[in-house]
């Protein structure tokens, strides 16, 4: 690993002065994805800026429409908050099947959005929920947020600060995942508003997608069966040494299907 310097941001605004002082520099929060790499020698900082001490970045509130969580808020915080797993238990079982234990430790939020891999669960339930992504300068919508493989439309300077989820009528997720490193081959979130149904998937091509002829065949009707009978075309999703496209796209409504059943039980 290569030498750097370290320091730790009092606020959001003095944390994205940094980055933008320094286009050399990186925020690092649970540093999940940062250090590997850094060991690896893939990625060479100038300056580390934590942010995990900015107490914005921290809380956790929840109302009957809205689920609010701070961008450094770890998984396992996430899973374990009483009223997140009243509110919106989709969520907080997402948050505790991420990796393992020590993962979920020290894993946070706005770290996985903001790394955005094709295999990490949080996008799905971000862009299944119609989530908005605040950072310290504007607020950016789920759907515009995700540009593509571990590219988002944060700026290189950009910080954020929470996500906010409005609540749904019933939400669940279901991924099959990786038994190797947790993450997802394929990952389905459902969630069903008053308006319609958004169905997310992660693990099956280069970022997370909506995937319409689900929404629109669970929206006419809220079953297992209905999801079941729709096909997903194999073209576009991954194809390699964990699972091919086509295997991918059987597994879609399999998933859907089941994610169906467990937010209506």
């Amino acid at each position: 690993m290569y030498s750097f310097e370290y320091q730790r941001a009092t606020d959001p605004q003095a944390a994205a002065a940094a980055l933008s002082a320094d286009t050399e520099a990186k925020f690092i929060a649970g540093g999940q994805s940062l250090l590997p790499t850094m060991r690896l020698r893939l990625a060479q900082p100038s300056q580390l800026v934590d942010v995990t001490r900015i107490p914005a970045l921290k809380s956790i509130t929840v109302d009957a429409n809205k689920v609010t969580i701070g961008a450094a808020v770890c998984h396992a915080d996430v899973a374990d908050h009483p009223d997140v797993r009243r509110v919106l238990p989709a969520l907080a079982d997402l948050a505790g099947h991420i990796g393992d234990r020590q993962v979920r430790a020290l894993g946070t939020i706005g770290g996985s959005l903001a790394n955005d891999d094709p295999a990490a669960c949080y996008p799905a339930a971000a862009l299944g929920l119609d989530a908005t992504i605040v950072t310290e300068r504007r607020r950016i919508a789920s759907g515009d947020f995700f540009v593509g493989m571990y590219e988002t439309a944060l700026e290189p300077d950009e910080l954020i600060v929470a996500v906010e989820f409005p609540v749904p009528e019933r939400a669940a997720y279901e991924k099959f995942r990786n038994p190797a490193s947790h993450f997802a081959l394929v990952g389905v979130f459902v969630a069903k508003f008053a308006g319609g149904v958004r169905v997310a998937v992660t693990g099956a091509a280069s970022s997370v997608f909506r995937a319409t002829g689900l929404e629109n065949a669970l929206s006419a009707n809220f079953t297992p069966d209905a999801a079941r009978a729709v096909s997903v075309p194999a073209d576009e999703l991954n194809d390699d040494m964990h699972a091919s496209a086509e295997y991918r796209a059987h597994l879609i409504p399999v998933l859907a299907a089941r994610a169906v059943t467990k937010a209506t039980a």
